[in-house]
């Protein structure tokens, strides 16, 4: 029986792997908007050829993919765990929201470049699928706290669920690694404000929206 031959990885230019090309074009997508970059900008900020970054990827639609992927990944990932947690639908949210700040600490370009995304292509389009499936497990767990009395009826859930990843990804614009807090220490901050408002107390006599 023939036995399958292994692809062999592609070489480019020493220093320019797929990995440091894709972070130079994730920060150049940042500065410039991703629609206004073309090729030969990225070839000019690399400072190497066009075919040079052919050699690793089929163009400038793949390379957002893949930056995209890089940040929907890890929120996947914190979704599922949230998913996956027993106890009360208000801990696995906060769990999430949590997991959502490491994931944007520490993808930080790559997240940033997601919330830009408009659904202009159909990577972007794609993108914003995998983006409607993290909110609607927001949401859901949002409306099930509300359901077992650990949230606040007053405020729909809809919004609460806007209003808290609004907060969470709100921290792009204005956090910087160095120098800053780091993850642990902004997910505690971010939990803070947003669960000590959120959670209903036992003393607290609020009448829902609807009531």
């Amino acid at each position: 029986m023939a036995t399958a031959r292994a692809t062999p990885a592609r070489r480019g230019r020493p220093g320019y792997d797929l990995e440091s090309l894709l972070a130079v074009a994730v920060k150049v997508f940042n500065e410039r908007g991703y629609e206004a970059t073309s090729m030969e900008d990225l070839s000019r900020r690399l400072g190497i050829t066009k075919s040079a970054i052919y050699h690793h990827v089929s163009g400038k639609d793949e390379l957002l993919r893949l930056a995209v992927d890089r940040a929907l990944d890890g929120l996947s990932e914190a979704a599922e765990e949230a998913a996956a947690m027993e106890g009360r639908a208000i801990d696995r949210l906060e769990h999430l929201v949590r997991r959502s700040v490491h994931v944007l600490v520490e993808r930080l370009p790559f997240v940033t470049l997601l919330l830009r995304v408009r659904g202009n292509t159909k990577v972007e389009r794609q993108a914003l699928a995998r983006r409607r499936a993290f909110d609607h497990l927001a949401g859901e767990l949002v409306r099930q706290a509300e359901a077992e009395g650990d949230i606040r009826p007053d405020v729909d859930p809809a919004v609460v669920s806007r209003l808290l990843f609004g907060l969470v990804n709100s921290v792009t614009e204005w956090y910087r690694p160095r120098g800053g807090m780091g993850a642990a220490a902004l997910a505690e901050a971010v939990c803070k404000i947003a669960f000590d408002g959120l959670r209903r107390r036992p003393s607290e006599d609020v009448t829902s929206p609807t009531g």
